[in-house]
């Protein structure tokens, strides 16, 4: 019987761990592609990071060949397409977030570290050296990559995920270049030493996190879409009936418990059916969607414009008298009547106030809706309260 301590412990072979970091990336490959078919065509940058990961899984492949392939093949050129898919996954990010990149500068330092690759594959042989290079050019692409989604805006999982994992991967290649001066290095990248087995099993792992993501960033901008798309009108990007109603509910709700006031305007486009049948339906959509700039241009920030239907709109003034909303509802004919060369309207407005404590938004509405008419009645091109 052998004893347990007597029998030796498979170790996993480096040219394995090059192949499952590789294989990792070409399988996420596969997702963000599947993904980008059926995501909205506004989100941008899915297609860099399929094709990245997807290179990173061939220079991964060419790496493992070492040995078996031409030293062009698994040493210069491998690296290169290393570098190069991460730098693809990079500009992804960039445009994702709508940065316009700057491939020239990249596209020379990238050339600069292949013919380095070269010099020390075939002029001055040196390992270390192919080491240095290759180390700092994915430490420099995983920084400059963390350093990007760091920037957008607040952290989400999904964001704070990508950002730890190209942290801890700048990290360990930095520390694998540092290491190099401390610890024997052996004369390639396939010595089974533990230190150099941990690199590349740790390279595995986080290639994998940081393929996941990026599908959990990309799911994040999905979900954010969809939950504008529900709350906005397609057309001109105001509110729907749906959310204005229910953010004039909660405003009744508060006014309620603290005696506040608030007003709703009713606002209907004057003669605007006249515009369709004489400019096209084109021009028509172009009125409604002016007549929202112009309008939310001057409203404040709690303020709340909605499209009812047509070319009748709602706004949801909080904390506004019925004085001030009527001065709000000129100001908004008046710039109603500046017009430029393109065809416009005028608009007539119904306007009311929260005035009793069983007021509801379908009263409310219904009050605006009576001095909306009025003011049709009344020539259209006014303003009428109620």
């Amino acid at each position: 019987k052998i004893p347990a301590q007597d029998i030796p412990m498979t170790s996993l072979d480096p040219r394995t761990a090059i192949f499952l970091a590789g294989a990792m990336s070409g399988l996420m490959s596969l997702v963000l592609l599947a993904l980008r078919r059926n995501y909205p065509p506004s989100i941008k940058g899915l297609n860099e990071w399929s094709a990245g990961l997807l290179i990173l899984f061939a220079g991964s492949l060419l790496y493992a060949g070492r040995g078996l392939l031409p030293e062009f093949v698994s040493i210069p050129f491998s690296n290169f397409l290393v570098w190069s898919g991460l730098y693809l996954t990079y500009v992804g990010s960039q445009r994702f977030y709508g940065i316009s990149p700057r491939v020239g500068p990249w596209m020379a330092l990238l050339s600069v570290a292949l013919l380095a690759m070269v010099w020390f594959t075939f002029v001055e042989p040196s390992y270390h050296v192919r080491l240095l290079v290759g180390t700092g050019m994915r430490a420099l692409l995983f920084a400059v990559h963390a350093v990007l989604i760091f920037r957008q805006g607040s952290i989400t999982f999904a964001r704070a995920l990508a950002i730890g994992v190209l942290a801890a991967t700048t990290i360990t290649q930095l520390l694998r270049a540092l290491t190099s001066f401390m610890y024997p290095l052996g004369t390639d990248v396939f010595n089974s030493e533990p230190r150099q087995l941990a690199y590349l099993t740790s390279s595995a792992v986080l290639t994998l996190l940081f393929s996941i993501s990026l599908v959990l960033m990309a799911s994040d901008r999905v979900r954010t879409e969809l939950e504008y798309l529900a709350s906005h009108d397609p057309l001109t990007n105001a509110l729907t009936r749906r959310h204005l109603d229910e953010a004039c509910q909660r405003e009744l709700e508060r006014c309620r418990r603290h005696g506040r006031r608030m007003a709703l305007l009713l606002m209907d486009l004057d003669h605007f059916k006249a515009v369709n049948d004489t400019y096209g339906h084109q021009a028509g959509d172009r009125v409604l969607i002016n007549f929202v700039v112009k309008v939310n241009a001057l409203l404040r920030q709690p303020d709340q414009l909605a499209r009812f239907g047509g070319e009748e709109f709602v706004l949801l003034l909080p904390e506004t008298s019925p004085e001030e909303a009527v001065a709000v509802a000129e100001r908004i004919r008046a710039i109603s009547t500046v017009s430029n060369m393109e065809p416009s309207c005028t608009v007539s407005i119904g306007v009311t106030s929260n005035q009793k404590d069983t007021d509801t938004v379908d009263t409310m509405l219904a009050r605006a809706d009576a001095a909306l008419y009025r003011a049709k009645a009344n020539g259209r091109n006014r303003t009428e309260t109620a």
